[in-house]
């Protein structure tokens, strides 16, 4: 004996054409993510990015040095990529460094390389140093006012002249 029957009904046809939708756009949205990381391209809104771009792009054809300034977090790292990518330097070495992340009694070393005996626990061989290494290509010299101005001035030199000198060494 059944006293009561409880029908629910529910159309379920706007339901499946939200699934579809929503599935779509996701595919959509996936194939724009890889389209963008793969291409390299940046996504801003701004004119005043828009014209920081197009200055990234005429600097890149040249063989200068470019000093990129800016509060900490603007994105001054991703102006240094697109200038580096954007170059014919783009297939060379291109290394970053934090100026601040490296302790203060090996920043000279690190940054210029050093000779062999050229100091106590140093490398029987010597080592290049993180300049050279970019010899060719770009180096990025992230938080560089983070030096100490001693070797503000050696790095200065290095940049003016384009050659260093390795600790030690006497040429």
């Amino acid at each position: 004996q059944v006293d009561y029957v409880i029908n629910y009904l529910i159309d379920t046809s706007d339901l499946v054409k939200l699934r579809n939708n929503l599935q779509e756009v996701q595919t959509q949205n996936e194939l724009l993510q890889k389209r963008l990381k793969n291409s390299g391209e940046k996504v801003y809104q701004s004119k005043v990015m828009q014209q920081v771009v197009e200055l990234a792009h005429r600097v890149a054809k040249h063989d200068i040095t470019v000093l990129i300034t800016g509060p900490s977090g603007v994105g001054k790292e991703l102006v240094a990529n697109l200038i580096q990518s954007s170059s014919d330097r783009k297939d060379a070495p291109f290394v970053k460094i934090n100026c601040a992340a490296i302790p203060e009694q090996l920043l000279e070393s690190e940054l210029f390389g050093y000779e062999p005996g050229a100091f106590t626990g140093g490398n029987s061989k010597g080592k290049i140093g993180i300049i050279e290494s970019a010899n060719g290509g770009t180096l990025l010299l992230d938080e560089i006012g983070e030096l100490p101005l001693p070797l503000q001035a050696k790095l200065l030199r290095v940049l003016q002249n384009r050659k260093l000198r390795h600790l030690g060494a006497n040429k």
